[in-house]
């Protein structure tokens, strides 16, 4: 039996063989229908031109400004850097390293794995230590949120253009190239064959020596198997080892993430707690020579659909009110019907949990529009904008809640099933 012919779902430890796929093909999980894997061909000189014109850009949107604001016959511009350092220099730190972090350093880091991991093939030869790199880009890429970003300054362009004339600068039209171009380079990139080369010049790991056609058990955990997060390899522990490392990348090895309902649990109530001041205190604080107005989520919503940008104000409204909310609620219904190992539903329960890990990072919206508004809006006496004790808050309970999504294993939903059905 070959070494790959078994492959264990990441989402519910369902033990399957792999199928050959049509081209574009994707296979399914058997049981809760999760993505296996797809059918890729190795286009790795198509991701790499891809990933270098995007690198180019990249550059390019964080050296000019985001676009200009005329104020009194004088324009005012930035860059993404420098409208993070202006928070950072108004002691908001939380959020300007908030900022950095998930559209500068982590955009960064998964360009430059990606470059480092194709540029050696193109010249035919083969990277050091790929393995590493390939795990840095597995936990990289969920924080880089350049997309986000995007609709985050469409935004804050629409409330600029009541205060001035907004002329759109270089880096905004880069920063939308870069985007577009990592999500074809991140279609075209095909890590099942890098792993697959890596395997080649292994000579251990796999199963292929483990189970027999006839008594392959239902799941993973079952069989004694351990299943890599971040190669996807199944292996097997020594014994009397409940963790191990894994022998294709060297990651941790488990059965079910450790203490994974403590940890989501913790997250949780931080994230609760912290989601009362972050709608009730001011995100921000607009001073003018007419006095100070501070505004919440909500305000800035009202103020987008009064002054007409009804899709704007919805898509606010769904991303910096509803989102979190929906995340905090579907993690806790998640948290305490596993900890009950009820059995009820698990589809449904594992449909939820895809849905809070796609859509928890649209939450950063808001912090992406106040870090704007903060750079561009500060004309001394006639007119400032500061952040709020709100937007700390704010930003705490996103990365929170997106902590605690991660630190749910899904596989216990389907523990539950299993000890029903003996």
């Amino acid at each position: 039996m070959n070494k790959a012919s078994l492959i264990a779902c990441h989402e519910c430890d369902f033990l399957q063989r792999e199928t050959p796929l049509v081209k574009g093909g994707t296979a399914r999980c058997r049981r809760c229908d999760a993505v296996l894997y797809r059918c890729v061909p190795a286009t790795h000189d198509r991701a790499l031109a891809l990933t270098l014109a995007a690198a180019i850009l990249f550059v390019v949107a964080n050296r000019f400004p985001i676009f200009g604001l005329w104020v009194n016959g004088a324009l005012v511009e930035t860059t993404l850097f420098g409208a993070a350092s202006s928070l950072y220099a108004d002691g908001m730190w939380p959020i300007a390293g908030l900022v950095f972090v998930t559209t500068i350093l982590m955009p960064s880091l998964n360009i430059a794995a990606v470059i480092y991991l194709l540029l050696p093939l193109h010249t035919g030869g083969f990277p050091h230590r790929p393995e590493i790199v390939l795990r840095v880009l597995r936990h990289v890429a969920p924080w880089g949120m350049i997309e986000v970003l995007m609709l985050g300054m469409l935004v804050a362009l629409v409330k600029l253009q009541h205060i001035a004339t907004v002329v759109p600068g270089v880096a905004i039209w880069a920063f939308g190239a870069v985007m577009v171009l990592l999500a074809a380079a991140s279609v075209t990139f095909n890590t099942r064959d890098l792993w697959a080369r890596i395997d080649a010049m292994q000579s251990d790991g796999g199963v292929s020596h483990l189970l027999s056609a006839g008594t392959t058990p239902a799941t993973a955990a079952r069989a004694g198997l351990f299943v890599c997060h971040d190669c996807g390899l199944l292996s097997k522990p020594l014994a009397h080892v409940h963790g191990g490392s894994c022998p294709r990348c060297h990651a941790a090895l488990h059965l079910r993430k450790p203490n994974s309902l403590v940890r989501t649990w913790a997250f949780l109530f931080a994230a609760m707690i912290l989601y009362v001041p972050a709608i009730l205190l001011p995100v921000m604080v607009t001073s003018t020579l007419f006095g100070a107005r501070s505004d919440t989520i909500l305000s800035g919503v009202v103020f987008l659909w009064t002054s007409g940008s009804w899709l704007l104000a919805a898509i606010v409204f769904i991303a910096s009110l509803v989102v979190p909310m929906l995340k905090i609620l579907s993690l806790a219904y998640l948290a305490w019907s596993t900890q009950l190992r009820s059995p009820l539903i698990p589809h449904e329960r594992t449909r939820i949990y895809r849905l809070v890990e796609l859509v928890g990072r649209w939450s950063m919206l808001d912090i992406y529009v106040i870090t704007i508004l903060v750079a561009f809006v500060q004309f001394g006496s006639v007119a400032t904008i500061d952040a709020g004790l709100g937007a700390i808050a704010f930003g705490a309970v996103v990365v929170l809640t997106m902590f605690a999504a991660l630190s749910f294993d899904p596989r216990l939903i389907w523990d539950a099933v299993e000890s029903e059905g003996e």
